[in-house]
């Protein structure tokens, strides 16, 4: 472990992590600016998982170039939430329908079948 970590890794890894916070920025802009349920379950879930991609690259750079070896484990924090973002999305929406339907509004489409 020498601890010294050029130059080019460490543009890079700031590049990636301000990319990673412009995701996220942009994903909670738009949680504050949409003006439906149903149009605000999308960004954050987006700009979070993107975010999260391009936060865990720079991790996994840095620290791959730092120890001299490969750095797998700070991929799996993205890929749980590729996993879930959608699952958690799918059901925020079902959600959403089912209390816009039980309330009386018009705009939600009839249940299928």
């Amino acid at each position: 472990m020498s601890g010294a970590v050029p130059l080019w890794v460490e543009v890079t890894v700031a590049v990636l992590i301000v990319t990673g916070a412009l995701f996220t920025l942009v994903g909670t802009w738009g949680l504050l600016r949409l003006p439906d349920f149903f149009l605000r379950m999308h960004a954050p879930a987006l700009g979070s998982t993107i975010g999260a991609w391009c936060v865990a690259a720079a991790s996994v750079l840095y620290f791959s170039v730092r120890d001299g070896r490969l750095v797998f484990h700070p991929w799996l924090i993205p890929v749980f939430l590729s996993i879930t973002a959608p699952i958690t999305t799918s059901l925020l929406a079902r959600t959403g329908v089912f209390r816009a339907r039980e309330s009386g509004d018009k705009t939600v489409p009839p249940p299928l079948g």
